[in-house]
């Protein structure tokens, strides 16, 4: 449960009414009730379990003791477990909002979106202004990419409580999701204003990345180093930063970022093929190469494998570089930026009938490239 339910559980727990039987019993429940919860929010979950399975020996499907349990093993992430609880007291409490809350999170747990949603919308029909649960839904209609339906329940938080933190977090993930970047700077830049002091890291890596989409990098930059400062050695914003400082042609800074990346992560894959796109690209081609074969070493990377040919195209070495290319094509044969650098070393090897060749081949894929394109009209009219 959240800190929230558990307050409102607290409140409940005060009235007798809630605690059915004789005097003696109610009173033995209730205390071991609060004893249990008390120790769940104590994170001493087996302590907790132990306290809630003495009153289902007392009382059988005690809804107290049923979402409890429910609740222990949701913590430990045990979402079936938890389910099997929650779905119990629902039979015998329908309706029992803990229940429901405690199962709609954990089939969220479980990506199982729609499932989610069905029980968080059953939770409304008792308490339809309850933000905590609005923001939930929206949450998931957004995961099951439903834009429309995710941002008017954002929308409607938003009415109830002007610059709610998770409203406007969410309407900015659900625009960054589908590419509307503008809207989602929007959002999250009105949640950082609001919340300048306390604002999480997420928010400020959030807006350099809005910014990296829009290239408008040096603004990037101003929110990668902030989040830095919060967080040094933050993976996200090393990151964001180094692919800035490559959008703004300054590969030196570029590779800085990627190699401090490196010193935490030195097997991954993806950023050793960066840093060898940033060294290739100030000429050191040595470097490069020892970080692409590096990233192979690992496993089998399609821009290692690219960036290691255009080592050889860039070095004069023409037919090595068009070999691998050609040995690229027959791995992705859609890729059209194999075609574009095949029949450039075609070209340098004063080989013109089969750069044109290559580059009539890309139709049989159903592929269309203006680069392509212009590429071979200029050759076809040359």
């Amino acid at each position: 449960m959240s800190e929230e339910i558990f307050k409102e559980f607290d409140v409940l727990q005060g009235d007798a009414s809630f605690v059915p039987g004789d005097t003696d019993t109610s009173a033995e429940i209730s205390e071991l009730s609060k004893q249990g919860y008390q120790l769940l929010k104590d994170n001493r979950i087996e302590e907790a379990k132990e306290a809630f399975n003495k009153i289902l020996s007392i009382e059988d499907n005690n809804n107290y003791a049923l979402v409890g349990l429910g609740d222990s093993e949701r913590k430990q992430g045990h979402f079936r477990t938890a389910e099997g609880y929650y779905s119990k007291c629902l039979d015998f409490h329908p309706g029992n909002n803990y229940a429901l809350f405690g199962l709609a999170d954990c089939y969220k747990a479980m990506n199982q979106y729609h499932r989610a949603i069905d029980i968080w919308e059953q939770y409304l029909v008792h308490d339809d202004r309850n933000i905590t649960v609005l923001t939930r839904v929206a949450d998931a209609y957004r995961k099951v990419r439903d834009f429309k339906k995710s941002k008017e329940i954002y929308l409607s938080v938003l009415d109830m409580e002007e610059n709610n933190s998770y409203a406007l977090i969410g309407l900015g993930h659900l625009h960054y999701d589908f590419k509307e970047y503008r809207d989602a700077l929007y959002y999250w830049t009105k949640m950082l204003e609001k919340n300048e002091d306390l604002v999480d890291i997420r928010v400020l890596t959030s807006i350099g990345n809005c910014h990296r989409k829009l290239k408008t990098f040096e603004k990037g930059v101003y929110y990668f180093e902030r989040a830095l400062q919060k967080e040094p050695g933050n993976f996200y914003a090393l990151f964001g930063l180094a692919d800035c400082y490559r959008g703004m042609n300054q590969q030196f800074r570029s590779i800085e970022y990627w190699n401090k990346i490196l010193d935490m992560d030195p097997d991954n894959k993806v950023i050793l093929t960066r840093a060898g796109d940033a060294y290739r690209n100030t000429g050191d081609y040595k470097t490069a190469s020892i970080y692409y074969n590096k990233a192979l070493d690992i496993e089998f990377d399609v821009y290692a494998a690219l960036g290691l040919a255009l080592i050889c195209k860039g070095e004069g070495r023409y037919e090595e570089a068009a070999e691998r290319l050609q040995g690229l094509i027959k791995g992705d044969p859609r890729n059209f930026r194999f075609y574009i650098d095949l029949s450039d070393c075609y070209i340098k090897l004063n080989q013109k009938a089969k750069a044109i060749e290559t580059l009539r081949n890309v139709s049989r894929y159903g592929l269309r490239s203006p680069a392509i394109s212009d590429m071979l009209a200029r050759l076809e009219r040359s």
